[in-house]
C-alpha cells in the first residue's frame, strides 16, 4: 500500500524521497526491519495472549531429557510469523504481482491448514490432530493451484536471451528477448544447465507439448507436498525449524532477486524471469518475521511455532524455489528438511521389513526423525539446534555455489 502511495506522491508532486519506494532494495530493507520488529515487539503480546487461553502444548512421553518441562508452553505461534510476514507485504510490496499474490495465498491456505490441526490438538485434547489425509489433500490443493497459475498465467515467463553490453564502464542492455512461456527449470553443476519439462512428453509427437501440464502440476504438487512435511518434522526441538528456514529463505532470496535482474542474470548467465525480483520483498519479510520468532523460540523455547508455522513455513519456501525455477536446488538447499524426511522414512521401512522377516522390527535410529535420535545420545537440544544451523548454512553456501559452478 505504501509503495502505491508513494508512486502517487512522486508521479503527482514530485515528494522528495519518494522514488525511494521503487527500489527493490530498500523495500525490502525497510521489509526486513518491519517485520523483525513486530515479531519481537508484539510477539510477546500473541505469547502472553496463548498463555491466558491457554492454548498450551500437550507433550507426548518419548522419553527425551527436558521433554516434561515443555509441557504447557504456548504454541501457534505460527501466527506471530504470519502476521509479521504479511503486514510489511501489504504495506511494501506490488500486490498486482503474480508471484507476490501466490506467495500470499500460499501463506494464508498453509496457515489455515496447520491453524485447523493445531486447534483439534488443543481444543479437543487430541495429539494427532487433523487427520493425515485432510492435511494431504489440503497440500495437493495448493500444489494444484501453484502448477496451473505457474503454467497458465500471463505474466509467468522468462526471458532467454537479454543482450547486455558495457561501455564505459557502464552496463546497458543493447536488446531484451521477449518474453515467453517455459516450463524449463535450472539444473546445478550442468553446463547447459536448464531441463524443459515438455521434453518428459514431448516424445508422443509434437502436438503433445500442450499437455505439459500433466507432468509440470504433480511435480509442484510432490514439492510443495515433500517441503512442507519436511519442515513440519524438522520443527521437534527449540529453535531449529526457524533458524534452519532463515538460512533457506535468505538464499532464496539471493536467486529471486538475481533472476529479476536482467544485468546480474546475464552475468551469472541464469534464467532471467521478469517481476520475480519483487518476491524478494516478501522473502525478506518472511526472513525477518523468522528472526524475530526465534528470539522467543530459541531453547528454552517460550513459544512453539505449532503446525501453524512449520507447515506454513515449508509451503512459502517450495513455492519460491518453483518461482525461481530452482526447484532441483532443493534436495541440497533444503538439505536438513530432506534428511529429517528420510529418517522417519528409512525407520519406518526398515522396522516394517525386518518385523516382516523376522517377526521383530528393528531400527535404524534410536528415534526418527534424526534430531531425535541425537537427543538419545545425550546431545542437548540447543547444541544439536546449532550444529543443524552450521550444517544449513554449508548447504546454503554449495546452493550459492551452482550459479557459477556448472
Amino acid at each position: 500500500m505504501l509503495y502505491y502511495l508513494f508512486e502517487f506522491l512522486e508521479n503527482n508532486y514530485d515528494l522528495p524521497g519518494a522514488r525511494l519506494f521503487q527500489y527493490i532494495s530498500f523495500r525490502a530493507a525497510f521489509a526486513i526491519i518491519l517485520s523483525l520488529l513486530i515479531s519481537m515487539i508484539f510477539g510477546k503480546r500473541i505469547i502472553l495472549f496463548l498463555q491466558r487461553k491457554q492454548i498450551g502444548e500437550s507433550v507426548r512421553e518419548l522419553g527425551l531429557k527436558g521433554q516434561k518441562e515443555k509441557a504447557g508452553t504456548p504454541t501457534m505461534g505460527g501466527l506471530i510469523i504470519i502476521m509479521s510476514t504479511l503486514i510489511p507485504v501489504l504495506l511494501l510490496a506490488q500486490l498486482n504481482n503474480i508471484y507476490v499474490i501466490l506467495l500470499i495465498v500460499t501463506t494464508i491456505w498453509m496457515g489455515v491448514i496447520g491453524f485447523l490441526d493445531d486447534y483439534i490438538k488443543i481444543s479437543k485434547k487430541n495429539k494427532e490432530g487433523l487427520e493425515g489425509k485432510f492435511k494431504i489433500v489440503g497440500q495437493i490443493g495448493l500444489g494444484i493451484f501453484v502448477g496451473a497459475v505457474m503454467y497458465f498465467h500471463p505474466d509467468v515467463t522468462v526471458r532467454s536471451d537479454n543482450k547486455v553490453t558495457t561501455t564505459n564502464n557502464v552496463q546497458m542492455i543493447s536488446e531484451t528477448s521477449p518474453e515467453e512461456k517455459s516450463t524449463t527449470t535450472t539444473i546445478p553443476f550442468f553446463k547447459n544447465n536448464e531441463l524443459d519439462y515438455t521434453r518428459a512428453i514431448s516424445w508422443i509427437s509434437e502436438g503433445a507439448k500442450s499437455y505439459a501440464w500433466l507432468i509440470f502440476i504433480p511435480v509442484v504438487i510432490f514439492i510443495v507436498t515433500a517441503v512442507s512435511n519436511g519442515a513440519n518434522l524438522t520443527d521437534g526441538i527449540d529453535g531449529l525449524a526457524a533458524g534452519t528456514s532463515a538460512i533457506i529463505v535468505l538464499t532464496l532470496g539471493i536467486f529471486a532477486w538475481v533472476s529479476g535482474n536482467v544485468f546480474f542474470s546475464d552475468y551469472l548467465n541464469v534464467m532471467n524471469i521478469p517481476r520475480s525480483g519483487e518476491m524478494t520483498v516478501f522473502i525478506a519479510a518472511f526472513a525477518g518475521a523468522l528472526v524475530g520468532f526465534l528470539w522467543y523460540n530459541t531453547y528454552p523455547a517460550q513459544v512453539f511455532m505449532g503446525d501453524t508455522g512449520s507447515l506454513t513455513i515449508g509451503g512459502i519456501i517450495a513455492v519460491i524455489a518453483i518461482a525461481t525455477r530452482k526447484e532441483l536446488l532443493i534436495p541440497i538447499l533444503c538439505g536438513i528438511f530432506f534428511i529429517e524426511n528420510l529418517s522417519v522414512i528409512l525407520q519406518v521401512g526398515w522396522f516394517k521389513y525386518t518385523k516382516k522377516r523376522t517377526g521383530q522390527g528393528r531400527r535404524i535410529f534410536l528415534m526418527s526423525p534424526l534430531h531425535h535420535h541425537y537427543q538419545k545420545l545425550g546431545f542437548h537440544e540447543s547444541k544439536i539446534a546449532v550444529r543443524f544451523w552450521i550444517i544449513g548454512i554449508l548447504l546454503a553456501v554449495m546452493t550459492i555455489v551452482t550459479l557459477k559452478i556448472r
